[in-house]
């Protein structure tokens, strides 16, 4: 039995400490729950078989199975089950890959996948002394992005910081500040001329009581002259900025995934279907390149090569990875992230998976082209990828 994409809805991503600040992750989870299911307004929310979610923190307002709470926090039937999953940057992408397979072995004919991070709200935390009363001081421990509470066991050199490692791929193979500066200028050129063209219109749900309805980090003033003068972040002497990064972010996004029958209950015919999946994982410090051989399998799967594929959805955790996947896959560059990529629309952790689904779903569907991809690199080793093809 094969899986299809129905809907897809997101909320604006906000900038760190930025119009969405105040907002909790579990009501964000739910705002772009119940936005999905608007995209279906005859369909019966008792009919859903499981929710799947995603999100990488899960240390704050997020705890407690988030999936399950915007559920209830949306106000579907209590009956309505949830899980959620964690696989760091990729938790969505995850969670939309287990829910294709629930539909695909005929355990339920309507899921919904999707993922929801707060940054600005991740919490400190303090680690449980070992014994009562230690006479020493404790260290509060940002939760917001990273390796915390490292194990003494790790190896050194799989817990540097994300940055240092794409610096580490930056020397490796070559990809100068130069390109990577342009990378990132396409990203928030692209973003802001799909907002321009109202590509993002009916994908974006409002969050109540914010001041935005677009996403918060697009820069439209970049310019290369403005991107060089960025220091480097991670090294002094480093190619790695502000500016060629992914911002820190806050979002949630949702999928509608169903089998064919599904479109009788629906009241809508599939956008897209799940034709490939891929998983590969690397040496943590090089998890940056961990998409490149996640695609591979995801269109070998498929039965398909890179010559087939007409658009890519690649998450740009920072241009340098982004770069070394498209070097190693020989793509067009004009078909990635034609609708501008995290660089400028934002990486809340545990939502950008589905946001790539939902923009892939939709370019397809626009463009009349048969099949798609979308990637992710995710922290500590490991890239999702997955295939679709155009069913309109």
């Amino acid at each position: 039995m094969d899986s299809y994409i129905y809907a897809s809805a997101r909320t604006p991503f906000g900038r760190y400490g930025g119009a969405l600040e105040s907002v909790r992750p579990d009501d964000l989870a739910a705002v772009a729950l119940s936005g999905v299911l608007g995209k279906v307004d005859d369909f019966d929310p008792s009919l859903i078989g499981d929710v799947v979610w995603g999100c990488a923190n899960q240390s704050g307002e997020d705890n407690r199975n988030v999936g399950r709470m915007a559920v209830l926090l949306a106000g579907l039937p209590s009956h309505v089950p949830a899980t959620t999953v964690n696989r760091l940057c990729g938790s969505s992408l995850d969670a939309v890959i287990t829910a294709a397979r629930i539909v695909e072995t005929g355990d339920s004919t309507v899921v919904i996948a999707g993922g929801v991070e707060s940054m600005t709200r991740a919490p400190w935390v303090l680690p449980k002394p070992s014994r009562s009363f230690p006479p020493g001081d404790s260290t509060l421990v940002s939760t917001t992005l990273g390796w915390r509470l490292i194990n003494e066991q790790m190896p050194a050199k799989w817990t540097v910081s994300l940055g240092e490692a794409n610096e580490a791929l930056a020397d490796r193979l070559g990809i100068s500040r130069e390109r990577q500066d342009e990378f990132a200028l396409i990203s928030h050129q692209n973003a802001y001329d799909a907002w321009a063209a109202g590509f993002y219109d009916d994908l974006i749900v409002p969050v109540p009581g914010a001041t935005f309805d677009r996403d918060e980090n697009i820069r439209t003033d970049s310019t290369l002259q403005s991107l060089a003068k960025l220091k480097p972040v991670f090294r002094k002497t480093g190619t790695i900025t502000a500016g060629n990064s992914s911002p820190l972010s806050d979002g949630a996004s949702a999928v509608i995934l169903g089998s064919a029958s599904a479109a009788d209950v629906l009241g809508r015919d599939p956008l897209s279907r799940i034709a490939g999946r891929g998983i590969h994982a690397v040496d943590p410090n090089d998890f940056g390149i961990a998409p490149i051989e996640a695609a591979n399998q995801a269109l070998a799967r498929a039965g398909i090569g890179w010559s087939d594929v007409s658009a890519i959805e690649l998450n740009e955790a920072f241009s340098i990875q982004a770069l070394a996947c498209l070097d190693s896959w020989g793509v067009d560059p004009k078909i990635v992230n034609a609708k501008g990529g995290a660089i400028a629309i934002g990486h809340p952790l545990g939502a950008s998976g589905a946001r790539l689904v939902g923009t892939l779903a939709k370019r397809l569907a626009e463009s009349g082209e048969r099949w798609g991809l979308a990637a992710i690199c995710i922290g500590v080793g490991q890239g999702l990828a997955l295939v679709l093809e155009n069913s309109s």
